[in-house]
């Protein structure tokens, strides 16, 4: 599906190193992409170019801009068809992956897409909200991260009661949203901004990653339940 060349270059053009191995891992994670696409709604991007950089490089740019440990357990919150969680597993073996998602079929797929790619990580059908009140879960992660359409504030309140003090939440959004609007969600939930970074993909597409740090333990009555967190956002 990929050229070789232009699928290394464009990576190394990006200040990101491929290990032995990752040009096949995402070729057949495309394949299987594309493949379970007909069968259940994963992705409306099915073009190899599209799935390379909006899908592939998108997941993985944000190493550039935020450190994460040798080692740390990571969550992929609402994870749909593995990103970014997958591709960043790719590129960093030692992580420590666990993914999240509430609907089973999507579990299926990504079962599949980590046995063929010989790669490690949990496939977890869950609810984030019941993700966060489970103490098999909550506060056990160093970093969560989510490329998600919700409004930051709902994200917040779905993520950082994974996230254990010392960790933090990466949120990879488009640069629609007024961040402002989460100060209040983050605080109540024991969360710092760090940062806000805007970038760009190589097709011009603006990215921005909003890094939140964990500085306080979340208060048990948070995550709410979906119905609450619905109605009314932090």
């Amino acid at each position: 599906m990929f050229e070789p060349e232009k699928f290394s270059t464009l990576f190394e053009e990006n200040g990101l190193k491929l290990p032995a191995g990752a040009y096949e891992k995402f070729e057949k994670y495309a394949e299987l992409l594309v493949e379970w696409n007909e069968k259940i709604n994963l992705t409306a991007i099915v073009d190899p170019d599209g799935i390379l950089v909006k899908h592939f490089l998108d997941s993985v740019l944000i190493l550039n801009f935020s450190e994460i440990s040798k080692g740390a357990k990571i969550v992929d919150v609402g994870t749909g068809a593995g990103f970014p969680g997958i591709p960043l597993k790719i590129l960093r073996d030692d992580l420590d992956l666990t993914l999240m998602d509430s609907l089973g079929k999507r579990i299926n797929f990504l079962k599949e897409v980590v046995e063929k790619c010989e790669t490690k990580a949990k496939c977890i059908h869950i609810r984030a909200e019941d993700a966060g009140k489970n103490p098999e879960f909550r506060e056990k992660f160093d970093v969560a991260v989510a490329r998600a359409v919700a409004p930051l504030p709902i994200l917040c309140e779905y993520c950082l009661p994974l996230v254990k003090v010392g960790g933090k939440f990466l949120s990879l959004k488009g640069i629609s949203e007024d961040f402002s609007l989460a100060e209040n969600a983050v605080k109540l939930l024991g969360g710092k901004f760090s940062f806000v970074k805007e970038y760009s993909l190589p097709n011009g597409d603006k990215r921005t990653l909003v890094e939140i740090l964990k500085i306080s333990q979340t208060p048990t009555k948070y995550p709410r339940n979906s119905a609450q967190i619905a109605k009314k956002s932090l």
